[in-house]
């Protein structure tokens, strides 16, 4: 699934093309995602003007002057900037029309979205109770600190509370613990507030290393020029089960949490 980095790795690609381009059509070939593409979005964008391409966790918002597009990618899917003569494939559900160029939504397990919110976006019910970016002022050590005050639960997960931070994901809470030396079992409400403060600041990093990398493809990702992202080559321990420790050459263990893969280093992240 795109996390984080591999959607804001696409918002900036695509922002530069879409900031203030004037939407002049839609063409909708398949409506059936994780929720109907609403029936009259082509009423609702045509001629109207994209102010600005925004992040908000795994969402991709275009704001316009009456509204916002909110996108998801779901779990497989990415957008394109292309020609507009550029005949769609089987798993391209989507164009935005913009005079000789066109923003191609594509999606093969249709898990992802295309919304309209009429309002203010923060107010929309996918968004009002997700926590702070992780990149943005709002977090900090102390947000960690005082979210696992009454939790007994593992730190991974927490980590992935979407109320709790935003965006993380599996992927980058992984390398992020391993960063920190701390162990994905560790109790949330047994971390020290300068442990809080190291995770914290190992979160921020590894997330701008993964973005500066284009993000991490693992199956199908690819961004709006359809190049992968190449994070993952520098995976300390996701993924790497049995492999040796690139820090220690301690063998990388894997376990389940939460119905998710979880890996670590059992000398550099000590329980």
């Amino acid at each position: 699934m795109p996390e984080l980095p591999e959607v804001e790795t696409t918002r900036r690609g695509i922002a530069p093309h879409l900031a203030q381009a004037t939407i002049t059509g839609v063409a909708v070939r398949q409506p059936s995602l994780r929720w109907p593409v609403p029936p009259d979005l082509a009423a609702q964008l045509q001629g109207q003007t994209v102010r600005r391409v925004a992040r908000r966790a795994k969402y991709l918002l275009l704001e316009f002057d009456h509204g916002t597009l909110l996108i998801h990618l779901g779990m497989s899917g990415s957008l394109r900037y292309l020609a507009a003569d550029t005949p769609p494939g089987k798993h391209d559900h989507l164009d935005l029309l913009l005079g000789g160029h066109l923003l191609r939504y594509r999606d093969p397990r249709r898990f992802g979205a295309v919304l309209w919110h009429v309002g203010p976006i923060e107010r929309h019910p996918l968004l009002c109770k997700l926590g702070p970016e992780p990149l943005g002022e709002g977090f900090s050590g102390e947000t960690l600190y005082a979210a696992g005050r009454s939790r007994g639960s593992a730190v991974k997960l927490l980590l992935m509370d979407n109320h709790v931070v935003v965006g993380v994901g599996n992927i980058y809470a992984n390398e992020s613990l391993f960063y920190a030396g701390i162990a994905p079992t560790r109790a949330a409400n047994s971390l020290s507030r300068a442990e809080c403060e190291r995770l914290a600041e190992t979160i921020r990093q590894v997330l701008d290393h993964a973005i500066a990398a284009g993000g991490s493809t693992l199956r199908d990702f690819t961004d709006s020029e359809g190049k992968p992202g190449y994070f993952q080559q520098s995976y300390m321990v996701y993924d790497r089960q049995e492999e040796p420790c690139r820090q220690c050459g301690s063998p990388i263990r894997h376990i389940r949490q939460g119905q998710r893969s979880s890996y670590y280093c059992p000398l550099c992240q000590p329980c």
